[in-house]
């Protein structure tokens, strides 16, 4: 499994980073893909919601389970990957080259997991 140190991380399996355009970029992780298999729906983001630290902003689902994606960090949703309406599975082949949404925020990803805790997170969960 793969975890990028240059990202941060929340316990929900999501990361984030602040891309080349100011916003905050946030994706499923290599964990969540692997424990999820193959998906077959990235989607029900809503650009333009304003949402808190943890809650919803989409839903992931495979052919095995459903899982909710969160907020990492307060903030208004300003994009959606529209690829991954017909194209999923772009998660599982790189989840940390395809973000699900961007986020306009003010706040610091200071309270976020670093790459190693995360790991930590997962190897404990297993």
């Amino acid at each position: 499994m793969n975890f990028p140190g240059d990202l941060k991380y929340t316990p929900t399996h999501e990361w984030a980073k602040v891309g080349a355009d100011g916003l905050l970029w946030v994706g499923s992780t290599d964990a969540a893909q692997d424990m999820l298999g193959d998906l077959v729906f990235v989607g029900d983001v809503k650009v333009g919601q304003t949402l808190k630290a943890g809650e919803t902003a989409g839903v992931v689902e495979s052919v095995k389970a459903a899982s909710d994606i969160y907020a990492p960090v307060d903030g208004e949703v300003v994009a959606f990957t529209d690829a991954l309406d017909s194209e999923p599975q772009k998660l599982n082949a790189d989840p940390y080259g395809a973000w699900i949404f961007k986020m306009k925020t003010a706040e610091s990803l200071a309270g976020l997991l670093d790459a190693k805790t995360y790991e930590s997170n997962v190897a404990a969960a297993k």
